[in-house]
């Protein structure tokens, strides 16, 4: 299907707020010298392509192809990759070309402009500027759409981000992130919206549920099929399990991510993609909806630990019908190492973890079938 990209703005200045939540991304990195220590996972052969099944991508004019993942950062400062960046997604470039929608959230500016907005001279803080040049890999993988609504989209304040901006918008990748910020893509005659939510003031406010709800409502009413990215919960290899309240890290509000989800596909989302712990959790099929709560990290490079399950990387492929009803889809599965493009996995490592805790968390509703793919509701039930 052929897709439109069309940026939207809803009467507001371009002025990015000056509140800024200092804390998030600092204090939590494992770095020595500047470096992370080395990861758990040891790779010696990656593959080049993943072989894609006949039933992975769409095949009728009907099918609206999505495929998602949770944060990338292809690079940052000293810690480049060291191949400047060309594998970065070439594993997968397949997957990503062939859906309608690409998704990702992009978890720092790509900019070579401005100053950090952190503490970066205590030595343990993360704070991300990746070269402007590297959004050609994003635009040759496939991707479309970008959230901007993460705690790293401004580490080199607002000029970063304006030139982040209108790097993505030159390279026809549309974005939502600024509160009244909405991705809009137009298949054929499907139109898609995207709106993405964070713990911050900088973006739509994952705690203000209230609003979030009329926000979508409103979305709903205008457009075909309603996609909502949210950067919340806790993080880390200890926060795999959904803990049905609000949570905090390092004393910050990150969101009940469950109660916001569910509200918002009451009020009309037909797909939540989650992301902001670092590492994979469940998904639930909640109304005829897909929610995927955490998509862990993608394309993190040598800046984010990718030591065990921080390294693993799932890639979600949602089929949804022109009106958003769930069709199908699946999880499939990489993995990051330590200076390494994400890569196959044979042992669907992330699909697994992300079945088991489907199970665990989600008795009723987990939305992943053990072989990997989307647990598709009967209708007449």
């Amino acid at each position: 299907m052929k897709s439109r990209l069309i940026f939207k703005w809803t009467g507001i200045l371009f002025t990015l707020f000056v509140i800024y939540a200092s804390m998030p991304g600092c204090g939590t990195a494992v770095v020595t010298d500047g470096v992370e220590a080395a990861p758990d996972i040891i790779v010696t052969v990656i593959e080049d392509t993943v072989q894609i099944a006949e039933d992975t991508v769409c095949t009728t004019a009907d099918t609206i192809c999505i495929a998602a993942v949770g944060d990338v950062m292809m690079g940052t400062e000293n810690q480049l990759p060291s191949d400047g960046g060309e594998s970065s997604f070439a594993s997968c470039a397949d997957l990503i070309l062939n859906a309608d929608i690409a998704f990702l959230n992009l978890e720092g500016p790509l900019t070579d402009i401005g100053a950090p907005t952190k503490n970066v001279e205590s030595g343990n803080c993360y704070c991300f500027r990746t070269p402007p040049s590297y959004v050609r890999f994003l635009e040759e993988a496939g991707f479309n759409m970008a959230s901007l609504a993460n705690n790293h989209s401004r580490d080199y304040g607002q000029a970063a981000m304006e030139q982040t901006i209108a790097v993505l918008e030159s390279s026809g990748i549309t974005w939502s992130g600024v509160p009244g910020t909405f991705a809009v893509v137009d298949i054929d005659s499907v139109s898609v919206v995207m709106v993405a939510f964070s713990p911050y003031y900088s973006a739509n406010m994952i705690s203000d549920i209230p609003t979030a709800r009329q926000i979508v409502t409103e979305l709903a009413a205008e457009y075909d099929i309603v996609i909502v990215s949210f950067h919340g919960g806790s993080e880390g290899s200890d926060a795999i399990h959904i803990p049905f309240e609000t949570e905090y890290y390092y004393g910050e509000n990150r969101g009940d991510v469950v109660q916001f989800s569910r509200a918002v596909v009451d009020a009309g989302a037909d797909l939540v993609i989650g992301h902001g712990p670092h590492v994979p959790r469940a998904a639930e099929v909640y109304n005829g909806r897909l929610i995927a709560y955490s998509l862990g990290n993608f394309c993190t490079g040598r800046g984010i630990n990718s030591s065990g399950l921080n390294g693993y990387a799932p890639l979600l492929l949602v089929e949804l019908d022109k009106t958003g009803c769930l069709l199908g889809g699946e999880v499939v599965s990489f993995l990051q190492a330590y200076d390494q493009a994400p890569f196959s996995d044979q042992e669907n490592r992330a699909m697994e973890l992300m079945y088991q805790l489907g199970i665990e968390d989600f008795p009723e509703s987990n939305a992943i079938a053990p072989d990997g793919t989307i647990i598709v509701p009967n209708v007449d039930e």
